[in-house]
């Protein structure tokens, strides 16, 4: 996918973003709009919080969903066989013993998120803490990020580190 306009134009090379268990539509519809513009594969792993069809699911991904490709997963099991050889997984939680921007990303990754009110399953993130990033906040106040903002920030540097200028 061509970004930019002129000769200022950038070669978005996609990667994978997966939602482990998501329970508000609107998340999970402003990531789907986020895909489409980048032309990112999304994963949804069941149970989801709500149904495909939900109003305010469709009203957040606007008219983008039949620009995404995605994929509905009944169980993280049967996610995990479908993954080709050589399929990086990255986990992104809070606790993390690296940050996101430490990460060398690149093509066709899978980026992981988890539930907006648990977050991933700790035993995913102790399988793999080399793989497992963190997101830093600096007001200690603050319990987390609204999930498509961490979606958007981690893709987008994803994105940096693995595009090509055309």
């Amino acid at each position: 996918m061509r970004i930019g306009h002129g000769e200022f134009q950038t070669v978005l090379r996609p990667v994978n973003i997966v939602l482990v268990e998501p329970e508000i539509p609107p998340n999970t519809g402003n990531i789907a709009r986020l895909c489409a513009a980048t032309g990112s594969t999304l994963h949804l792993i069941e149970p989801l919080g709500f149904e495909i069809d939900d109003k305010r699911l469709a009203r957040a991904g606007m008219d983008y969903w039949k620009l995404v490709t995605w994929k509905r997963w009944p169980h993280w099991q049967d996610f995990q066989a479908s993954l080709p050889e050589g399929g990086r997984l990255w986990f992104v939680e809070q606790g993390a013993p690296r940050r996101y921007t430490e990460a060398r990303f690149a093509p066709e990754d899978y980026l992981v998120f988890g539930r907006e009110t648990a977050g991933l399953p700790q035993r995913l993130l102790q399988e793999h803490p080399e793989h497992w990033l963190d997101i830093p906040m600096t007001n200690p106040e603050a319990r987390s990020l609204n999930l498509s903002n961490c979606v958007a920030i981690v893709l987008f540097e994803a994105l940096r580190q693995i595009s090509v200028e055309a």
